[in-house]
């Protein structure tokens, strides 16, 4: 495409009347000089200042340099974007890895928690039946004490 740009613009300011024109004084501004008209002969164009840091605002090789800088624009901006998707990448992965590595403390945590429930629920399960025994048996000394101690009275 820059190619294309370049011998464009090349060919264009090659078939263009101003580079064939005569040359004329020029002020030392760089303003346009009016050419002198005669009677006899056409009415001349103005003659732009050849040098080369005053050329005229949207000329071939202007805009042809335009272009070179937006494309070089284009390029940094591709390769910003580029680093940042590399950036983004790695962040990303480095997200899912951590991302896995918590998943799997969770899944191991809910299983300890629910070993932890049912070691409570056994363990009062077993207080129940040590109060439930002991009741029992306190019942069992209580009956046999009461029972002795009628006989006695007899």
């Amino acid at each position: 495409m820059r190619v294309f740009v370049a011998s464009f613009s090349s060919l264009v300011l090659l078939t263009s009347s101003l580079a064939w024109a005569e040359p004329n004084p020029v002020t030392t501004t760089g303003a346009v000089t009016p050419i002198p008209q005669t009677v006899g002969t056409a009415p001349a164009k103005p003659v732009v200042n050849a040098n080369p840091s005053l050329v005229e605002p949207n000329s071939p090789a202007q805009l042809a340099q335009k272009k070179a800088e937006e494309d070089a624009k284009i390029k940094a901006l591709v390769k910003n974007q580029e680093s940042r998707m590399q950036q983004l990448e790695k962040a990303n992965l480095a997200a899912l890895a951590e991302n896995q590595a918590l998943q799997l403390k969770t899944d191991n945590l809910g299983v300890q928690v629910q070993v932890l429930q049912s070691e409570r629920t056994a363990q009062l399960f077993m207080y129940g039946a040590a109060t439930l025994g002991i009741g029992v048996l306190i019942g069992f000394l209580l009956a046999g004490y009461i029972y002795t101690k009628r006989r006695r009275q007899w």
